[in-house]
């Protein structure tokens, strides 16, 4: 089986090295040539654990290639995956589906040499599937082909692990044909008792804003409930725990923090409440979500500030973690994206770490000082703050900080660290949701 990529950003370039290590032939197209260039030496252009393993891997065994040219890979492959970027659209919050328009306009006259499978894999609004169909007849009436739908749920950190253990595989189309071709593309996870899902397009795409939506709303959920906690004397933690063993619940994404971020939940939350009005459908309680996670970022650099003692004016205040998420450089939507400058404006000089975040948050944060570990990030600090759960941050070496840190407060926006230890340590130490 012969797959073509178009769009080699964190999906594509995924589910390009994850199909190729299936054994498929993949030809990933991309426009970029510092990126295409970056690929076919084995060095993959975003942090992704594990990826640059199985690129260079499968570039040896000629399994996976790269490309600017879309024509011959295009016309040769028997599985063509839509995987562009569909940003947020500026003033309306839709997604912004001009990249994948542009690619159906440069694919269709490539798909004339036998039946094609088309299929999005770019998270897109409910109809995009059928209005690709519609403009690929029309472009290329005489191409035998089908269109569907097959969204991805990949977790950023663990995406390799996702997609070649999944919960599900979803795949929306009306065809037969298409049907016969994702069955068999996708053997190698049936073969390991993966569930393959079949429903119409429609649902399909919709499936994928609502999954991320629910998951949205499960952690502004915690948060909301982390506030109580606080104010009554509980423990989020042990309140999260005693919920999420309910199956009906489940334990996942119950974790209180600065409010969710990245490349996904942000931008489909947007999407979903607008789909829902251009329908007369308001998701009224997504939109709730959406409100309370934004004011979630603001209120979090309040919350320094009154540990602070009610100012931040001319302290240096220490950030561990600026990515949205451990794992990844993706700053995308990140929390840090709002208390930092919030600090800064404040008066505050912000010192931070964070073990892949500098190269994207340099441009990001300016005025910020970016330094070579959790210990020097601290130095001089007043205060310390994480933002993001890295592991290492876990096992943090709290006598090299207090040696390093004049001030003794630590405001811990992730719950990494153990309250009893950290007192212990001299600090005062503030985190979510527990007392």
């Amino acid at each position: 089986m012969k797959i073509c990529m178009i769009g080699a950003g964190y999906v594509g370039l995924v589910s390009a090295a994850c199909f190729s290590e299936f054994g498929w032939t993949v030809t990933c197209v991309d426009k970029d040539p510092q990126r295409l260039a970056d690929m076919e030496a084995g060095k993959s252009p975003i942090y992704e654990p594990g990826l640059d393993d199985l690129l260079e891997r499968n570039i040896k065994a000629g399994r996976i290639r790269f490309t600017g040219d879309l024509g011959p890979s295009a016309s040769a492959a028997d599985v063509i995956f839509l995987a562009v970027g569909t940003p947020m659209r500026r003033g309306d919050g839709h997604a912004d589906l001009s990249y994948v328009y542009t690619a159906v306009e440069e694919l269709a006259p490539h798909i004339r040499k036998g039946f094609k499978v088309i299929t999005t894999k770019s998270t897109v609004p409910v109809g995009t599937s059928r209005e690709i169909e519609r403009r690929l007849k029309e472009l290329a009436p005489d191409a035998d082909f089908a269109v569907c739908s097959n969204p991805e749920f990949l977790r950023e950190g663990s995406a390799i692990a996702d997609f070649t253990h999944p919960d599900r595989i979803l795949v929306g189309t009306d065809d037969p044909r298409a049907k016969a071709v994702m069955e068999r593309l996708y053997k190698p996870l049936s073969l390991r008792q993966a569930p393959l899902i079949f429903t119409t397009r429609e649902s399909a795409e919709l499936a994928k804003y609502a999954a991320n939506a629910f998951l949205a709303m499960k952690i502004s959920f915690i948060n909301e409930i982390a506030d109580l906690c606080e104010q009554v004397g509980a423990n989020v933690q042990e309140v999260a725990n005693a919920i999420g063993k309910d199956r009906r619940i489940g334990d996942k994404f119950l974790h209180p923090g600065p409010g969710y971020g990245g490349s996904c939940f942000p931008k489909d939350v947007a999407a979903l409440i607008r789909t829902g009005r251009e329908h007369k459908a308001p998701v009224s309680i997504v939109e709730q979500v959406e409100r309370v996670n934004t004011e979630r970022k603001i209120a979090m650099a309040s919350r320094i500030e009154q540990a602070c003692g009610g100012s931040v004016r001319g302290k240096t205040v220490g950030v561990l973690g600026v990515t949205f998420k451990p794992n990844t450089d993706d700053m995308r939507d990140a929390p840090s994206l709002v208390v930092v400058p919030m600090l800064q404006e404040r008066g505050a000089t912000v010192r931070a770490y964070d073990p892949q975040g500098e190269k994207h948050g340099g441009p990001l944060l300016p005025g910020t000082v970016w330094c070579k570990d959790a210990v020097d990030a601290v130095k001089g600090a007043d205060v310390l703050v994480i933002l993001t759960e890295w592991n290492e941050f876990r096992a943090l070496d709290l006598d090299a900080v207090k040696a390093a840190m004049p001030g003794r407060l630590i405001v811990d926006l992730r719950n990494v660290l153990d309250p009893v230890v950290a007192r212990a340590a001299g600090f005062t130490y503030e985190s979510i949701g527990r007392v």
